[in-house]
């Protein structure tokens, strides 16, 4: 059984002293290394497997490296390449690196220098994979902003699961947030110059889920042409994100399981056993013990990825947050779509905090957005998110009823806006209001903070019961 290597590189060269040499160091330092001899050798290496590193020396006697690197950048390959030569000239280092070559060794190459250079490249190249995550992601669902309770105790659980090593279950309704929260855990652990790796069970065919997780050798089905390393493998030091494992077909949540047991994979069509070093966060919008009940879902499984219960809040239980959340995102908006100067009024902000938001955080960036596009004025104001909502303008007939929203959502929806309104009435008196509505006032207290309504007056002995 082999441990997962910390990288697979291949190095180009016409003599055989140094190809031993540098694969017997590399190899010793945990690399798998690939060696060839001239550019042809190279090229059908290149075009059977793929490689974290590679490094091409200049002369060679079918061709020259820094062309096949130029070649490599012109197919649209962005492999890490770097240059040696034993004829180092100012020309040749030029061109290497204006074709994207992250460095430039001179013969004879210290074992030293080699290994701090190819340790700095895939550090470098690992870094700039999760800086374009994360510029591609941003303003999607906006970071974990926010100081409402629910926000401060989730911060709290993540930096209390980003310092344990078990498996984290991150659950939640859609918008939520659930990849920012495996992203933050991720960064918050040990594991953080590691890769995090990401895989969205519901967005993969069935029949490729296998070979996109384990990876596959070349010829293993039709179109596998070269051999191709899994999440698993790319994920090795660091973590992978399994997004909505809900729906992952019950053939392979048995081979998962396995995984998470075991420590270890095979790819597809291969016989090799390769030891796994990954952490593993996965997330679901399911909930998974209906579908345990149901049969949808591994039993056993479900307490391997359930070891660390993570629970995200709906945008609706921390109303708090939604002045907030939108003036990030209206920020972002206004930049994005060249409308500077753009605001967004106190009146405009209580009818966005009053609104239930079904699709959570990333339904609010989008409301915002469409308002930053569509609002003709430079003031958004609460007709313009009462028309963008969908709800009635003033002076028009109530209605509670969205299609498409659920029952209990539209429920929540129409306790919160009786409540506040019984209250504004009673000057936020709760024992008034409660009377009034014929409840106990200790449940109006847990309606109010299930519904997030806050700023009730507690003069008149009014304090909260315990707890």
């Amino acid at each position: 059984m082999l441990s997962m290597p910390r990288g697979h590189v291949l190095v180009l060269d016409d003599e055989r002293s140094i190809l031993t040499t540098l694969q017997k160091a590399l190899t010793l330092e945990g690399y798998t290394v690939d060696v060839a001899g001239g550019i042809a050798i190279a090229d059908d290496k290149l075009q059977k497997r793929s490689y974290d590193i590679a490094l091409f020396d200049v002369a060679l006697p079918d061709g020259d490296g820094v062309d096949l690197l130029k070649r490599l950048r012109a197919s649209g390959s962005d492999l890490p390449v770097i240059v040696m030569s034993g004829h180092a000239t100012i020309d040749a280092a030029v061109r290497a690196t204006r074709l994207g070559a992250l460095d430039f060794l001179e013969k004879p190459i210290s074992t030293d220098r080699l290994l701090l250079v190819l340790d700095n490249a895939l550090r470098l190249v690992r870094a700039e994979a999760e800086a374009k995550i994360l510029r591609a992601q941003t303003g999607k669902i906006g970071e974990l902003i926010g100081d409402s309770r629910a926000m401060l105790d989730l911060r709290d659980q993540i930096a209390r699961a980003a310092k344990a090593t078990a498996t984290v279950l991150v659950t939640g309704e859609r918008g939520t947030g659930k990849e920012l929260v495996a992203r933050a855990i991720h960064l918050a652990s040990k594991r953080a110059k590691g890769p995090l790796e990401k895989m969205n069970c519901a967005a993969v065919p069935s029949e490729l889920i296998e070979s996109e997780l384990f990876g596959h050798e070349a010829g293993a089905f039709t179109g596998a042409t070269k051999q191709r390393r899994g999440k698993f493998e790319r994920a090795s030091g660091g973590t992978l994100f399994l997004d909505e494992v809900g729906d992952m077909p019950l053939s392979m949540q048995a081979k998962l399981l396995r995984v998470l047991q075991e420590r270890e994979i095979e790819r597809v069509g291969g016989s090799e056993t390769l030891k796994v070093d990954v952490r593993v966060v996965a997330a679901t919008n399911r909930d998974l013990t209906a579908a345990c009940q149901a049969g949808q879902f591994r039993p056993d499984l479900y307490d391997r990825l359930n070891v660390l219960p993570l629970a995200l809040p709906p945008l609706r239980a921390r109303r708090e947050d939604i002045p907030l959340l939108a003036r990030h995102f209206l920020a972002l908006a206004t930049e994005a779509n060249d409308r500077p100067g753009m605001k967004l009024s106190d009146a405009g902000l209580t009818v966005l905090a009053g609104y239930s938001y079904p699709g959570n955080v990333r339904e609010l960036r989008n409301v915002i957005e469409r308002l930053v596009i569509l609002t003709p004025d430079d003031t958004i104001d609460a007709d313009d998110v009462r028309t963008c909502l969908g709800t009635p303008v003033t002076g028009s007939k109530i209605s509670l009823f969205r299609p498409g929203v659920p029952y209990r959502v539209l429920s929540e929806e129409a306790d919160r806006i009786l409540i506040e309104e019984a209250l504004a009435h009673y000057g936020g008196q709760m024992a008034g209001t409660a009377r009034a509505l014929g409840i106990e006032r200790s449940h109006l207290y847990k309606k109010c903070r299930a519904l997030g309504i806050r700023n009730a007056d507690k003069g008149e002995g009014d304090d909260p019961p315990a707890g």
